[in-house]
Formats: C-alpha cells, structure tokens, sequence
C-alpha cells in the first residue's frame, strides 16, 4: 500500500491571547490521530521561523493588530491553500478590538505617558508599529472558513479540522455553553 502524503498544516497567532491555542491543544488524543494526518509545518507551539510554501490548511488565531500581523496573514494567504479563522479574536477582532475607541496615539499616551513607562516609537524590530484599527482576519485577507469560540472548545476545532482535512465543507452546530 502506498504512503499517503501528509497534509501540511500550520496554525498561526496574530494578536490574540494563545487560548485558542490552548484549547487546539485539548483535542488530547485526537491530537495523536491528526499527527497520522498531518505534518505540522509551522506554529508557536514549534520553533518554526519562517511561515512555509504549499500549505494546506492554516488555522488562524487572533486579530490583526499591527504591521507583523498584517505581513504575516498576507504571507499565509498566498501561501496556503485554504485559511481558516480560529476564534473570535481572527473571526471578529474580539477583546483586541476594544482599542479601536481610541485613537493609536490615545492608547499609548494613556498607556504610556500617563503610565509608568515610557512611549514606544514602534516601526522597529523590536516593537512593531500599531495599526489604527484592530481587524479581523478577512478584512485583510480572503478567509476559506471560520471557527468561532472565545476560545472554541476541542469538540469544534476537531469537527472542523475533520472536515477540512477529508476535504469535507465544514458545517458547525450553534453550542450553548453553561457555566457553573
């Protein structure tokens, strides 16, 4: 029987908070069965620096909140074949978005200026400059499909990494949380 070619899968974190992450990683066995399918190629949960060519599936984290994010998310679409936005942050700007009340140069006055440090320039290596906006991910690039959640829960990645990874449409049930 021939060996079936891997399916180069990456997952990115643009501004966000990682819990997306966090929860991608609480597919605990599942993960075992997607490392059969999958070569993960680039991710902040391997040391890879430089987002790849001919990828298939990328999963998305976070909003677009500053020239890094908005090079790398434009490097992902023309590297990928099908970009997936992976949770509220890259779906709808979420918590990051909050900034967009006020203006760039409001945020790091107040933050800054009237804070215990001092304003960063930005425009550098080591602090990239801020966009006047937060967006989400398909204001900048085309998205292939979204997987909403603060963070999404493990059943909901793995539904629709399965579906993406059979090549199947993928189709999410509405959920209702309960805490308590």
């Amino acid at each position: 029987m021939p060996n079936k070619q891997k399916i180069r899968l990456a997952t990115a974190w643009l501004g966000g908070c990682s819990g997306c992450h966090m929860s991608f990683l609480d597919l605990d066995e599942q993960l075992i069965v997607l490392a059969e399918q999958v070569e993960l190629v680039y991710s902040p949960i391997a040391d890879t620096k430089e987002f790849p060519k001919n990828v298939d599936v990328t999963l998305v984290e976070g909003a677009v909140a500053n020239v890094d994010n908005l090079k790398l998310a434009k490097e992902i679409r023309e590297r990928s074949r099908l970009v997936v936005s992976f949770g509220d942050c890259a779906v709808t700007g979420n918590v990051p978005s909050l900034r967009n009340r006020l203006g760039v140069d409001d945020l790091l006055t107040a933050v800054y200026h009237e804070g215990p440090g001092r304003h960063p320039a930005g425009g550098d290596d080591i602090l990239p400059r801020l966009l006047p906006k937060v967006l989400p991910l398909h204001h900048v690039i085309k998205v292939d499909a979204y997987i909403p959640g603060c963070p999404p829960d493990p059943e909901r990645i793995w539904a629709a990494v399965h579906a993406l990874l059979a090549g199947e449409p993928v189709v999410l049930e509405p959920t209702m949380r309960t805490f308590g």
